[in-house]
Order: structure tokens, then C-alpha cells, then sequence
């Protein structure tokens, strides 16, 4: 909202809780208002006729400054009464109800607004039943109810009965149903927040995940610039160091993580599409120290979309450094291999240590990087290893990204 005219537009409330409670105190201010236009233009008849002028007009009086405090209250406080204000609100709706026989004639306690206790009861039974407390508002009912009987002691006969026993009625259903609104209400509010809290929880464990995936293969290659090597390996990774700047400088911006390589082949004019072996290529002579045999000849004209591709990329440079970092690995192996039906297997081994999958937890290479952002492109990923045997890294094509969509959206529900 904004503007100082804003605050009175319900339509721009926000749906929250606070937001519902505001809205609240408008319809509480609007029934107590309202009832006291009803009751003004029938004063000066019960003045009139009553037995006792003087106790007529302090009573219509009491009802009619309660109904003002009230109203103000609720929208000062931007909700309903608390417990303390709503008992004294029951409390004297039912003196008012006892003091009627006094300050009104014989015959007019049903059916006139000369008669305003019914009518201004009524409206503290809709507005106050928005008090938290269950029991301070049945109680608050029943007394009121026992009131009115009290009210229409010695009045009701012949055709006054079923009207007295349909206000009565009246009384309990629309307390029940004003109970039933203001505790809905506050249910969709409470479960709209806590949507929106778990939404904004959720968003920020995504953005603290991709900034995982972003900043990790940086960290890996600064943490080995700062060790000591010769100056033909310091610059491989001085070359990684400025593919991880680029991609770190592009999160920052607020791009999405593969964001610059889609939009430079649109650019182009080209499909956005990348050869896949030349891909694995040029991340494999990035790390040339680690004597990687790339076979990609069975997968030499094989093309993925550029957004599959970059992570593939990230991907792969993760397990490369993974094995330079932790495998002390003689040798490894990246074999790329397409079926006759489009599909296609990229397999990388080493033949270092090795690691034991069911003691050993994933770090966020592995977890993240890897199997993470890999099967959120629609491809599968298995990871072998045995301590002292190597580790084997298959990625394949994997079923169709709609089912991949399809398999997590069932996921999520069921969990």
C-alpha cells in the first residue's frame, strides 16, 4: 500500500495474518457504526415513552459511547478486542439486557428499534467473537442469552413467543457462524504465511546451493594456486582460474549460472547447441598434468543443448579436480560412446585410491556439482569406487527431461 488513503482499502491488505486482523477490525467497526445509525433515529421515541427518561438516555447513551470506543479500539489496535475488553463488552451488553424492563414501556421490548438492547446485543455477539479465547466467548454468549430471557421476563405471550424464540436462536447461529468466520479466517492466514515462510526458505537454501555449485571449482583452483608447483602447471590452472572468473563474475550479475554461453550462441544466430567431444576436449587439455586419455571418437558428432553442455562442463572439470586434488591417480580414462538411438554414455576412471561410497560422505563436488545439477538437466549419473580400486563416474543421457520433471514433482509431494 501506499498513500495514506491506502491503509482504508481493504482490497489492499496484504493476505497476512496482520493483513486479516486489520481487515477484522474494520468489519467490527463497521457492525458497531452501523448498528448505531439503526438505533439514532428511534431515541427521541424512547425517550418519549419511557418510564424513565433520564435511565432510557444513559443506557442508549452507555451502548451507543461503548459501540464508538469500541470501533476505535479495534482499528487503533488493527485487530479485535483482547479477553479484557471483550468481557467488559459482554458484560455490558448483558446489563443493558437487564435493564430494560426498567427504562422501556409495556409492549415495546419486541419488534422496534425503541427497544435497541436486542439489536445493539447482536452486534457485540458478531464483533466480539473474534476474542481468542473459546471459553470467555461461549461464556460471553450463554450469559447474554440468559440476559435476554431475563429481558423478555413477563412480556412474551401468544404471538411474541416464536418471535422470542427465533431471537434467541438468532443470538446462537450467528455467533456460531461469526466464530466460524474469524477462526477460518485466521487459518488461511496463518497457512498463507507459513507458505510464504517455507517458499523464502526454500529459495534460499536453492540460491545457497548454487552458490555452491558456482563457487566451488573456483575455491578448488585457487586452493592449488596457492601450492607449490612448476611454472607449466601454475599456468593450466591459471587458464581454469579465468574460466571460473567468468562464470563467478555471472552469478554476481545475477545471471542464470549458464545464462552467458545460452545467450552467446543466440547472439550467434546459432542454435543453441555444443559439440560434445570438443567440449570434453577442451577440459580435458586443461588438465593435462594428470595424463587423461580422452576417447570421444564413438561420440565425435554427438551435440547437447548449451545449457546441458555447460553443466556437463562444470561437471567434468569437478572430477578432474577431484582426482588432482584427492585420487594421486597414474592415469585416467574419459570415454565418450553413442548408441544407434541418440543415446549416449560419458564414463571417466581413475585409478587412484578409490573411496568406500557407504562410509565416505559426497562433498559438494561429488553431491552438488555432479549428481546435483546433472540430473536436474535430465541426465543420470552413477559413482563407483573402492578403496584402492579407482573410481569409475558414469553420465549418460538419461530418460527425457519431462520425465525427469515429472519423477521430482512426485517426489516432492510424497515427501
Amino acid at each position: 500500500m501506499s498513500g495514506r488513503n491506502g491503509l482504508w482499502r481493504v482490497a489492499d491488505l496484504p493476505t497476512t495474518e496482520a493483513g486479516v486482523e486489520r481487515a477484522f477490525s474494520y468489519f467490527i467497526a463497521g457492525v458497531r457504526l452501523g448498528t448505531i445509525a439503526q438505533m439514532s433515529p428511534a431515541v427521541h421515541i424512547g425517550v418519549a415513552t419511557s418510564p424513565d427518561e433520564v435511565a432510557y438516555l444513559a443506557c442508549w447513551a452507555a451502548a451507543a459511547t461503548a459501540a464508538v470506543a469500541v470501533s476505535a479500539v479495534a482499528l487503533v489496535r488493527r485487530r479485535p478486542l483482547g479477553a479484557a475488553g471483550s468481557a467488559v463488552d459482554f458484560a455490558l451488553a448483558c446489563v443493558l439486557l437487564v435493564l430494560g424492563p426498567l427504562v422501556l414501556a409495556s409492549g415495546e421490548r419486541i419488534g422496534t428499534w425503541v427497544a435497541f438492547q436486542p439489536g445493539y446485543v447482536l452486534s457485540v455477539i458478531l464483533t466480539a467473537s473474534g476474542v481468542r479465547s473459546r471459553a470467555l466467548w461461549a461464556g460471553g454468549v450463554l450469559g447474554i442469552v440468559v440476559c435476554y430471557l431475563v429481558y423478555l421476563s413477563g412480556e412474551v405471550e401468544g404471538d411474541m413467543t416464536s418471535t422470542a424464540v427465533g431471537n434467541v436462536l438468532t443470538f446462537v447461529v450467528y455467533g456460531l457462524v461469526a466464530r466460524m468466520f474469524f477462526g477460518y479466517t485466521r487459518r488461511i492466514a496463518h497457512d498463507a504465511d507459513a507458505s510464504r515462510a517455507r517458499a523464502a526458505e526454500l529459495a534460499r537454501r536453492e540460491e545457497e546451493r548454487r552458490a555452491q555449485v558456482m563457487m566451488h571449482n573456483g575455491v578448488a583452483v585457487m586452493r592449488l594456486l596457492t601450492e607449490p608447483g612448476t611454472d607449466a602447471s601454475r599456468s593450466l590452472l591459471i587458464d581454469q582460474a579465468e574460466v571460473e572468473l567468468r562464470r563467478m563474475r555471472s552469478y554476481l550479475r545475477g545471471r542464470a549460472p549458464d545464462g552467458d554461453v545460452a545467450a552467446a550462441y543466440a547472439a550467434a544466430g546459432s542454435t543453441p547447441s555444443v559439440v560434445l567431444a570438443a567440449m570434453i576436449k577442451r577440459v580435458c587439455d586443461r588438465f593435462a598434468d594428470l595424463n587423461v586419455d580422452a576417447l570421444l571418437d564413438l561420440g565425435a558428432d554427438l551435440e547437447l543443448p548449451a545449457a546441458q553442455a555447460e553443466a556437463l562442463e562444470r561437471a567434468l572439470e569437478s572430477l578432474l579436480l577431484n582426482v588432482r586434488v584427492h585420487a594421486r591417480a597414474d592415469a585416467v580414462v574419459v570415454h565418450l560412446d553413442q548408441g544407434t538411438d541418440g543415446s549416449w554414455m560419458l564414463t571417466v576412471r581413475d585409478d587412484g585410491v578409490g573411496f568406500d561410497p557407504a562410509s565416505v560422505t559426497a562433498g559438494v563436488g561429488l553431491r552438488e556439482v555432479v549428481v546435483g545439477e546433472l540430473r536436474l538437466r535430465g541426465l543420470d549419473v552413477e559413482i563407483e569406487s573402492a578403496v584402492d580400486e579407482g573410481t569409475t563416474v558414469t553420465i549418460s543421457s538419461g530418460p527425457e527431461p519431462s520425465a525427469v520433471r515429472a519423477d521430482r514433482d512426485a517426489s516432492t509431494g510424497a515427501a
